[in-house]
């Protein structure tokens, strides 16, 4: 496929964070082979006035940045990307990710030659803090998990549901999306931590496919403080997680897919992630922290 060909790619990066990973992340799209494609920075009012000055100074028609007025929070920040996309499709990179050279080239490529697919899975590789590869615990398991896949293979329907009830193996920033199929659904407002689960199987359940692509174009930053990992001995992203896998296994009854009503009820991975919390927790001496990840591992 030449680089004219194909359907349109839009990145769209929600920013709050550290300036200088943003910039990297920029220069990452723009070290693309591709070159179809555009970037919209939406700046959820990080207060640092050189991030804007930075960008006034790009001469790149591709790159666009927007500034949101307040701090809008994840959530709602999440759904101002879905509501500015405008390509066929579409990406919410994360502000501190790295693309590899290929990676627009391949999510182009594939999306083309499956025009059924409403999402793309690239192969990723997890760096630290410093840009060098690492594997957490986290990682190892999604490795464990996730599908064994062969070229480009195509997952869909209640396999691929209880799959990801079972353990979420996707990478969401490096994930693309078909954006008139995503634009049919909004982000969970009430669930910040969580919400690109409950996006993706919104969609699953709906009849999208997912490409499955082994090649690894993707870099993904695994910080040793993230913002799914602040949320963990305070109890908050237990608390999502129970209540979106109950309110998943009544959605996956109705449907009549039982493997994956019995996925989200039993939620191993995320009950054994809890139980892997406790050690650090009582090592910090932070007790309610361990009797929240206790409880949520052997709580129903």
């Amino acid at each position: 496929m030449s680089s004219a060909d194909g359907p349109s790619l839009e990145i769209l990066v929600p920013f709050w964070g550290e300036p200088e990973l943003l910039y990297a992340t920029v220069d990452s799209v723009l070290a693309q082979t591709d070159t179809e494609w555009s970037l919209v920075v939406i700046d959820d009012a990080y207060p640092d006035p050189s991030v804007a000055a930075h960008f006034a100074a790009l001469t790149d028609s591709r790159i666009r940045y927007q500034r949101n007025e307040t701090n809008l929070g994840i959530a709602a920040n999440f759904q101002r990307c879905l509501d500015l996309a405008t390509a066929d499709l579409m990406v919410f990179l994360g502000c501190d990710d790295l693309l590899e050279p290929e990676y627009v080239a391949r999510a182009r490529s594939a999306m083309a030659a499956h025009p059924q697919a409403s999402m793309y899975q690239p192969g990723v590789q997890v760096v630290d803090e410093h840009g060098e590869p690492c594997l957490p615990l986290a990682d190892r398991v999604k490795d464990w998990i996730r599908p064994n896949a062969d070229g480009l293979t195509v997952l869909q329907g209640e396999a691929l549901a209880a799959s990801l009830l079972r353990g979420n193996w996707l990478y969401w920033p490096s994930l693309v999306f078909r954006t008139e199929h995503i634009r049919r659904y909004r982000f969970r407002q009430d669930l910040p931590i969580i919400l690109d689960l409950a996006i993706i199987l919104d969609q699953i359940v709906d009849g999208a496919a997912l490409v499955v692509d082994p090649a690894v174009t993707f870099r993904y930053r695994r910080h040793t403080a993230s913002l799914s990992g602040a949320g963990l001995l305070d109890g908050t992203r237990f608390t999502d997680d129970r209540r979106y896998f109950t309110e998943a296994a009544q959605i996956m009854r109705a449907h009549r897919w039982p493997r994956a009503a019995r996925a989200a009820r039993t939620r191993w991975t995320s009950r054994l992630h809890g139980l892997s919390l406790v050690p650090g927790a009582l090592r910090n001496r932070d007790r309610a922290g361990a009797r929240a990840a206790l409880r949520h591992a052997f709580g129903r």
